[in-house]
């Protein structure tokens, strides 16, 4: 908006959440609708059947996002609930809450974007939408220009406050962002672009620190030497960590994922003996699962475990294994079952090995590798991991059951996700940072970038977006915290997580023009982080395929 010009009051934020929880229900009884119709067009005998869901894939694909959309304006309308019972709700979660609704219910009508070229279409799903008086209003006022200006204008003098708009968190969660954000801003920020342009590890000092912090036994119990805290704190956390740089952020990840998978598939001797150095820092787990062959179809695993006396010896070949040289246990997929091609014939097992270094990654006998050069996630790099006849000790079969391996993982999963859609929401939140401070500081033609309308529209839009993704992940893991079954809100959190971080990058390098494409600029840096999101934990075509045949169960 050009400068003089006064910014009117919006018209509907006296009676916003009446019109949004008038909405609602609409949305909810198209995607019921979908719903339905997708399922009668895929199902035989009371099931889905595969090759007819694979057939409408696209339609399917286009049923996940709706969803997805659906349950976000859902979250997003009970968090603007919880803050108005607070009294925390004030104009600039207003202009969050009417913006999205404005902007989603409109993508919903029209298209939602899967990719930059893939829109999810209600034709698609035979369905067509005439929105009600509510929806309408909300449509055509909720994401104005007007709108933008006014959110931007506060964000610009937001007061010091960790986030732009109020998160709906109590006190103590409050507490523990803080602490991991000045964290982030003290030792992480000021360090992580030269890492990420040196292509080095993490520093010990840095990990030993985050041990300090508690970083890796947040939710492991206190009677295995972890702190017991929520999936929300871990959330929290992963989030403030990922801001600073998403390797950072993504350290915790793999001790979360070796914790889960002792905790739910593991004997109590495996508990007592991983779980206190899982805890503390002092062993650092790596998840071995991938395939160079398999990509996500995991049931097809070929690397074998036979037995060798009580011990186990695995042969095959590993690939994209995150922070593979320096840990000292490895939890490994592999087949033990003879004559098993699926699943059923996987085992877990959990393989101790010696940490290795930058130079010499792998140290063992019949353990070798090397490193995969990638764009970004680049602090505790990427490695393919060969075993020729490893031995691992035969106490070491997690569980002390075979065949047991593919169910034990997919209980990690819905933790595995939620803490993705919380590094999401950090490489976002990152991008607006820095997106937001580059545009007050440049100058274009006598005025500062930010004083532009499409800039301010993309900063504004980013806000908007993470404070979406930001309720959904939130409620995923409120959902794990109350022991409710939450994959398909955890697949939902990293669907949509991941699509906002990408687009804020990207924004966010858009607003820094050419000097967004050189590398001495850490927007480079985001985006090239961003990009994974959408990739790891299941690409998003994958994520779409799972959100869609649990919906259709």
């Amino acid at each position: 908006m050009p400068d003089g010009q006064p910014m009117t009051e919006s018209p509907i934020l006296s009676d916003l959440q009446a019109l949004t929880r008038a909405a609602l229900p609409e949305v909810e009884a198209l995607f019921a609708t979908a719903r339905d119709g997708l399922k009668a067009q895929v199902s035989a005998g009371g099931k889905v059947s595969n090759q007819a869901l694979e057939a409408r894939q696209y339609q399917a694909h286009a049923l996940a996002w709706l969803a997805t959309y659906v349950e976000a304006l859902r979250q997003l309308d009970a968090w603007a609930g919880r803050l108005t019972e607070a009294g925390q709700f004030g104009r600039m979660e207003a202009l969050i809450l009417q913006i999205s609704f404005g902007e989603y219910l409109a993508q919903i009508a029209g298209g939602i974007p899967m990719s930059q070229t893939e829109f999810a279409r209600l034709s698609d799903l035979g369905l067509a939408y005439t929105p009600g008086p509510a929806a309408a209003r909300l449509m055509a006022e909720g994401n104005t220009a007007d709108a933008r200006h006014a959110l931007v204008g506060l964000m610009r003098d937001n007061h010091g406050r960790a986030t732009f708009g109020a998160t709906g968190l109590d006190e103590d969660l409050e507490m523990i962002r803080d602490q991991f954000r000045r964290y982030s801003d003290e030792k992480v920020i000021p360090v992580a672009h030269d890492w990420h342009l040196k292509d080095e590890l993490i520093p010990m000092e840095v990990i030993n620190e985050l041990a300090e912090l508690g970083v890796f036994g947040l939710t492991i119990p206190e009677a295995y030497g972890g702190l017991g805290l929520s999936k929300a704190s871990m959330v929290v956390v992963s989030e403030e960590l990922s801001r600073g740089y998403i390797g950072v952020g993504s350290l915790g990840t793999r001790s979360e994922i070796a914790a889960e998978l002792i905790l739910c598939g593991g004997t109590e001797e495996q508990k007592q003996k991983w779980l206190p150095g899982l805890a503390s820092g002092a062993i650092l787990p790596t998840a071995v699962f991938t395939e160079p062959n398999t990509g996500s179809d995991l049931g097809a695993l070929r690397t074998r475990a036979r037995k060798d006396g009580d011990d186990w010896i695995i042969t095959g070949n590993k690939t994209w294994i995150t922070h593979a040289a320096r840990t000292h246990v490895m939890t490994v997929l592999a087949r033990s079952v003879e004559g098993t091609t699926d699943y059923r014939g996987l085992s877990m097992f959990l393989a101790e090995k010696t940490p290795g270094t930058d130079e010499t990654p792998f140290v063992d006998p019949g353990l070798s590798g090397g490193e995969i050069e990638v764009l970004g996630y680049r602090g505790m790099k990427e490695y393919t991991v060969n075993f020729d006849d490893f031995r691992v000790k035969g106490e070491n079969l997690l569980g002390q059951v075979e065949g047991q391996g593919f169910k034990q993982l997919m209980q990690t999963f819905e933790s595995a996700r939620i803490q993705t859609g919380a590094r999401a929401i950090g490489v976002a939140q990152a991008a607006l940072e820095t997106g937001l401070q580059y545009a007050e500081d440049r100058k274009q033609f006598g005025r500062a970038l930010i004083e532009f309308p499409r800039i301010e529209s993309k900063l504004a839009m980013m806000a908007v977006e993470i404070m979406i993704a930001r309720q959904l992940t939130y409620f995923s893991a409120w959902q794990k915290d109350h022991d409710k079954r939450c994959d398909l809100e955890a697949g939902m959190a990293k669907l949509l997580g991941a699509r906002v971080a990408w687009a804020a990058a990207d924004n966010a390098l858009q607003i820094h023009g050419g000097n967004g494409f050189a590398l001495e600029y850490r927007i480079s840096r985001i985006l090239c982080d961003a990009r994974i999101l959408n990739i790891f934990e299941g690409a998003a075509e994958i994520q779409a395929t799972v959100i869609a045949r649990r919906l259709l169960e």
